[in-house]
């Protein structure tokens, strides 16, 4: 009996002595991560780690942009990183110094491969010094070799071989793009949490030749010329009502399923803006920032607002939780409706809004003054990342809306 009660006490102090399985923590700092994009190339972005009560928030880094993640999940080594607003998480698997996994968008059914590694590195390296400046702006054409070519703005400063800066086209910005000149080589990237961008380009006599590269489903030729004049059409002249309309009008369901049309008394009398939009658009939550802070900084300006969103999640309920997941993060104080679900291709959005000529970019503001009539319609929106394009922007839209509240 004697024997059995002392293995029983050793066994107790063995087990006692033994160390409990440590549970795997990510290390907390500066990180490098890169996602692979088409034609084997990587896209590099740079990110800080902290840890947070029981979990982590990253700060990503492009230029001047730092992006908040807070809605980290770890269960044992497995972590999922979900995109704030946008619908777009990171699934992985990692140790204290390495995460390794992809960036999934359900509802478009892409992954992108992704790896990140703890320690302070640089986004791009650099095996050249530059060979050229990019600084000032470039008259740039993508797609040139195709039909559906489309002209754009690039925007660039340049110290020794660091760039910043962003490129514009008629539907918008590339926010915020960080890189550098390695020898003749332009290396810009940018991830959002939406965007996954890279760009790739030679540099010589003023002159760009280079590949855009949109995670693993797109990929465009692009070059371009210096052209320090070089200006966009004018984005309130490229989408207007069509011959035959004299009005704006929709009918479209808000979160809570009740059906709300520009007819409504809520609208009666005042200026109004119809914001087409969707929650997945980078420039549009750029845009409905701007306009949360500008309804929280002017109180008084009797202006109504309404978004309709034009959304590619595969169901209603999809598209209502992203709807309401925007409205809970920015602030969103004004309706946003939801005008179609399973895609948001341009052509069906016209389908749902027959009296404009077409819809041609996400976001596009209608104003329409007191008597209903549409005063003005801006295609895209000129964000942050822009710089004097914002600025004048802001000024322009003040304005605009003061002379409708005096009319």
């Amino acid at each position: 009996m004697l024997k059995k009660i002392v293995l029983l006490l050793l066994c107790v102090v063995f087990f006692a002595c033994k160390e409990t399985p440590k549970k795997p923590s990510l290390n907390t700092g500066p990180w490098r991560a890169v996602m692979e994009v088409s034609e084997g190339h990587e896209l590099p972005f740079t990110f800080m780690l902290k840890q947070q009560d029981s979990s982590y928030v990253m700060t990503i880094s492009n230029a001047d942009e730092k992006l908040t993640v807070d809605e980290i999940m770890v269960k044992g080594d497995s972590i999922r990183i979900q995109m704030p607003v946008f619908e777009g998480y990171i699934n992985a698997t990692f140790t204290e110094n390495h995460i390794a996994g992809n960036f999934i968008k359900e509802s478009l059914g892409r992954s992108v491969p992704f790896e990140a590694s703890y320690g302070e590195a640089p986004r791009f390296s650099v095996q050249q010094d530059a060979k050229a400046s990019v600084s000032g702006i470039w008259k740039a054409e993508f797609e040139y070799d195709l039909p559906s070519a489309y002209m754009a703005k690039g925007i660039f400063y340049q110290s020794d071989d660091k760039v910043t800066g962003t490129i514009r086209t008629t539907t918008g910005d590339y926010r915020y793009l960080e890189g550098v000149m390695d020898g003749d080589s332009l290396k810009l990237s940018t991830f959002d949490g939406a965007h996954v961008f890279l760009f790739l380009a030679k540099v010589e006599d003023n002159v760009l030749n280079g590949k855009f590269y949109s995670g693993k489903h797109y990929v465009a030729n692009f070059k371009g010329s210096r052209d320090e004049t070089y200006e966009l059409p004018d984005a309130n002249e490229l989408t207007f009502l069509k011959e035959g309309y004299e009005t704006f009008d929709f009918s479209f369901p808000d979160v809570d399923g009740q059906m709300v049309s520009l007819s409504d008394d809520q609208f009666k009398d005042k200026p109004v803006l119809v914001q087409i939009m969707g929650t997945w658009c980078p420039n549009c939550l750029d845009e409905t920032k701007f306009y949360v802070e500008y309804l929280q900084n002017n109180p008084d300006a009797d202006v109504e607002m309404v978004a309709l969103a034009f959304e590619y999640a595969r169901t209603e309920e999809k598209a209502f939780e992203g709807i309401k997941r925007l409205k809970e993060r920015v602030g969103v104080d004004y309706p946003i409706l939801l005008a179609q679900v399973g895609t948001s291709a341009k052509d069906k959005a016209n389908e749902k809004l027959p009296m404009l000529n077409h819809v041609l970019s996400y976001p596009t503001t209608i104003y329409i003054d007191k008597k209903g009539a549409v005063r003005k319609i801006h295609t895209g929106f000129n964000g942050p990342a822009t710089g004097e394009k914002y600025e004048e922007f802001k000024k322009e839209f003040d304005k605009t809306i003061k002379e409708l509240l005096n009319e």
